[in-house]
């Protein structure tokens, strides 16, 4: 079946699943494949509970004569033409968005301040891969007036295959850090791999990037684009410094070098989150968005899914930013804690995972960066830490952090709890 007659199959649906045990009524399921499933053995079960149609690859699961089924070569690559097809009938503007770090704060960060003005369709919670992608596209209506599209990659081509899919018509990477190394190869393998949304924009021609001027990674890449420019700097589009981070963020910004001054306090914890602010708010600024209105969505705005959570137990106050880590998260979450004013600090600390033959030095960087700032209460979770040279407990996993916490449980303290989402430092919050 060609693309234009399952594009009229889609209108007639209710929407797109690729999960079984999740079909509403009158939904298109299509049967995607992964390393322990075979989507096309639930095609029959979607059908029973509520699709009106499945899409399957494999001849062997079609019952002769049933046309609820609808044969295609590659599962996968008919949902991402699709997604890319719905894209182009509608024509909505779409925001293309990557980085190493902060993406999903960012995003949600724009969609909260686009959506003061405008009808916004956004990334639901990190559905940016090959396949979340073109989920979110799929949710495009009419009336959605803009698309802010978050794109993520572990390996090099993943947002060229990505940006291929969404064609976006503006573009922002948050910034290039070291991360998912052992898929990148490289640091300079992660800059071009983010570079590649770039890539795609300047073959449009006459395209507009948003970019942060102080990283110094962006700038040599985005040639022959429009950029608006965003940081601390007094001449950029948007610009800004932080006025306070204890705990929680509080910055000031206006438009240009003579722009009305505003001061924002955030919910956000962690001054590294001032750029993805920044960014939020000189996407808003150049979408029309009143200022008054910015200030409001950020300010209102509350971080969830353990990513730089604040939270307060009977015994303790936990910093939670457990839902992933790399060396220049780490870094940069261990330096605002040094900078917090707070009493009775604590860090609990797991592994960053993909690095590579990175890994050893990188895990070595951070423990000497611990030392350096004289941390002295501090737990490393995970057999890449305990790898290092160092004089702090190690546990191998958050079960043995755990045993030890109900024996000796922390009081008082102030709790930075940061590690790769594989650790499952998640586990010990209770326990605090």
């Amino acid at each position: 079946m060609d693309i234009t007659a399952l594009y009229q199959i889609f209108l007639s649906c209710t929407g797109v699943t690729t999960d079984s045990r999740n079909c509403p009524e009158g939904s298109l399921f299509i049967a995607l494949k992964g390393d322990t499933f075979n989507g096309n053995a639930f095609a029959a079960k979607a059908l029973e509970t509520g699709s009106a149609y499945a899409v399957v690859d494999e001849a062997a699961y079609v019952p002769a004569g049933d046309t609820h089924y609808i044969l295609v070569d590659n599962c996968l690559r008919t949902l991402q033409q699709l997604a890319n097809y719905h894209r182009r009938q509608l024509g909505t503007r779409i925001i293309g968005i990557t980085g190493t770090n902060g993406k999903t704060t960012t995003k949600e960060l724009i969609s909260a301040v686009l959506s003061q003005k405008y009808n916004i369709l956004y990334t639901l919670g990190n559905l940016n891969n090959p396949i979340g992608v073109p989920l979110t596209l799929l949710r495009l209506k009419a009336e959605h007036e803009l698309g802010v599209v978050e794109m993520g990659a572990s390996h090099p081509g993943d947002i060229k295959e990505l940006v291929e899919i969404a064609e976006p018509d503006y573009g922002i990477i948050t910034n290039v850090g070291k991360a998912h190394l052992e898929g990148f190869g490289s640091f300079e393998g992660v800059i071009r791999t983010k570079g590649e949304l770039y890539d795609y924009l300047r073959r449009q021609g006459n395209s507009t990037i948003f970019i942060h001027q102080d990283n110094p990674y962006l700038t040599p890449i985005a040639w022959g684009l429009n950029p608006v420019t965003y940081g601390e700097e007094d001449n950029l589009y948007i610009n800004g410094h932080v006025t306070g981070n204890s705990p929680y963020l509080t910055f000031e910004w206006k438009a240009g070098k003579a722009g009305e001054r505003h001061e924002v306090q955030t919910q956000l914890i962690g001054d590294y989150n001032f750029p993805n602010a920044l960014a939020a708010i000189t996407i808003g600024h150049f979408f029309g968005v009143e200022a008054a209105k910015i200030d409001k969505a950020l300010h209102a705005y509350e971080p969830r899914n353990n990513r730089s959570q604040l939270k307060k137990t009977a015994d303790n106050t936990l910093i939670i930013d457990a839902y992933n880590a790399n060396p220049t998260s780490m870094l940069a979450a261990i330096s605002n804690f040094h900078n917090m004013q707070a009493g009775g600090k604590m860090l609990i600390l797991g592994d960053m995972r993909e690095l590579g033959k990175d890994s050893p030095g990188e895990h070595q960087k951070i423990v000497d960066c611990l030392q350096e700032y004289g941390f002295k209460d501090v737990a490393l979770v995970g057999e890449l830490f305990a790898a290092t040279r160092h004089t702090y407990p190690t546990y191998p996993d958050a079960p043995a952090l755990i045993a030890e916490l109900q024996k000796n449980k922390p009081c008082g303290k102030t709790i930075l709890i940061k590690g790769s989402n594989g650790i499952k430092l998640n586990t010990v919050v209770d326990y605090l």
